[in-house]
């Protein structure tokens, strides 16, 4: 899927918490109805086949409970996307990445290998570290092969690794650093490598167990450098194994230049003809120690972001016409949902794994905090169907986002306000809820946990439902029809 990540390390969270967070986004002019469930261990195959590619795949006994995010329609698989194991094991599937043709044409793609659709469903549920979702992970790769490329994250509450595949059978994986964050905007991002970390410690760096063979039969290696490959320590992975097309530019890199324009406003220069980075420039870093700690506000507000603030803005009415809309945005009409999987270090383990979801458009939609530690979901995310209804989490606000583009300026106070009442009864809910937690010790954790997550739901709904109506009528005061004068 064509989406957007960012990765957050511990220390470089407002909380001690290490945050993970991506958009999906669906491809071309689709759209796809999400919903938000628990898998339990009962109702996880034995053995799965895939919807697209028909591979089938033994899994491992013995399964943990899970949440997903799986597609309404089945048509096309599951699509798992993003969730938490019971524990406390969060991973986010994935990042569609680019490549070239020496890769491609080295290691081809695989048709009958897996791809998106398949992963958390075979990785999650039996992986018990963001290390290990890595080795599972890259294990299956090089045993089945995927007929796509793509980024993966896994998260626990000390660290979170990034896996990227290379070409049908390879990958490389690394660890975020705890001071930085990371961005990922659907091209192939990490930009150093450590080949002596990768076959020694693997303390940061891993990959396929044949990468350096890979490497040197098919001369993917351009970088000058006097040691082995095997003793490199910063090995140019973009040269190697990325892309650099004319439409990464208009695609890619204008995302990754916002949002770290965004999180570093001062550390470089990112506009003008001076600039160090451009929207344009493929030299962006693949991750940075932020001028301040990250939070959830940050997070939603960068993966919502059309530009705000610059001449591409597609809404900004008074900049270069010429300019407006020229870069794919993050907040895009084809968003399906955002995830922020947050694990909380200070709170009991129980309590410890939280999923702020929103769903449809980002720059119209807000996120509301959601237990991981549960048997059920809410029916107003858990039931969401191909049906067009306001009784749905993701429908209300598709509905909401396409009156309020049309209507931007009249609609833009009403959206603003509901996603600061998000993010201000989110924060409150947690605080009540944990500390309740703390005070009560309820013996069932994931039925206190559930009624919990209905209460967030149930305002959630009521506050979408008056944002629909206030959308409505200030869309309405604007149809091209209205007449000054009336009966009365």
């Amino acid at each position: 899927m064509p989406c957007t990540t960012i990765l957050v390390g511990k220390k470089a969270s407002y909380d001690g918490s290490t945050m993970m967070a991506r958009n999906e986004d669906a491809g071309g002019d689709n759209f796809a109805a999400k919903k938000f469930v628990v898998v339990l261990p009962e109702d996880q195959p034995k053995l799965y086949q895939s919807v697209i590619s028909k591979v089938e795949i033994p899994l491992p006994e013995n399964p943990m409970r899970y949440t997903s995010m799986p597609n309404a329609l089945p048509e096309k698989g599951i699509w798992g996307e993003a969730g938490f194991n019971v524990e406390n094991i969060a991973m986010s599937a994935t990042e569609t990445i680019t490549s070239n043709g020496r890769v491609l044409g080295a290691d081809p793609l695989v048709d009958g290998g897996i791809g998106e659709e398949d992963m958390v469903t075979i990785v999650l549920p039996y992986i018990h570290s963001a290390k290990e979702g890595v080795e599972r992970l890259g294990s299956i790769l090089e045993e089945y092969g995927t007929y796509e490329m793509n980024g993966i994250a896994f998260q626990d509450v000390d660290e979170i690794w990034w896996l990227e595949t290379i070409g049908g059978h390879h990958w490389i994986a690394k660890r975020v650093p705890d001071e930085a964050y990371v961005v990922g905007p659907n091209q192939q991002g990490i930009d150093y490598f450590d080949f002596s970390d990768a076959f020694g410690a693997q303390k940061e760096n891993m990959c396929s167990k044949d990468l350096l063979d890979f490497i040197k039969e098919n001369h993917l290696d351009l970088s000058y450098h006097a040691e082995p490959l095997e003793e490199v320590k910063d090995f140019d992975v973009r040269a190697a194994f990325g892309s650099h097309a004319d439409s990464d530019h208009v695609y890619n890199t204008p995302r990754a230049w916002y949002m770290e324009r965004y999180f570093n406003p001062n550390t470089f220069i990112w506009d003008g003809e001076d600039a160090d980075f451009k929207p344009e420039s493929d030299d962006i870093f693949w991750c940075l120690v932020p001028e301040k700690k990250i939070t959830i506000e940050d997070i939603k507000y960068v993966l919502s972001s059309y530009y705000q603030g610059t001449e591409y803005n597609p809404y900004e009415k008074h900049s270069d016409s010429a300019k407006r809309g020229k870069y794919r945005p993050i907040g895009i009409n084809r968003n399906n949902f955002v995830a922020i999987t947050q694990l909380r270090p200070y709170v009991p383990e129980e309590i410890m794994a939280v999923e702020w979801i929103a769903e449809g458009s980002n720059a119209f939609n807000a996120a509301f905090p959601f237990y991981g530690n549960v048997n059920d979901t809410p029916a107003y995310l858990r039931d969401t169907t191909g049906q067009v209804t306001t009784e749905s989490f993701y429908w209300a606000n598709r509905i909401i986002a396409t009156l309020s583009d049309a209507h931007f300026g009249e609609t833009a106070i009403h959206i603003e306000r509901y996603q600061n009442t998000a993010e201000a009864s989110g924060h409150a809910f947690l605080k009540e809820f944990d500390a309740k937690y703390l005070e009560t010790k309820p013996e069932d954790v994931p039925a206190y946990l559930e009624e919990c997550n209905q209460k967030i739901a149930d305002f959630a709904k009521k506050e979408t439902y008056d944002l629909l109506d206030q959308v409505l009528l200030a869309s309405s005061r604007e149809m091209k029809n209205r007449f000054a004068r009336s009966d009365a």
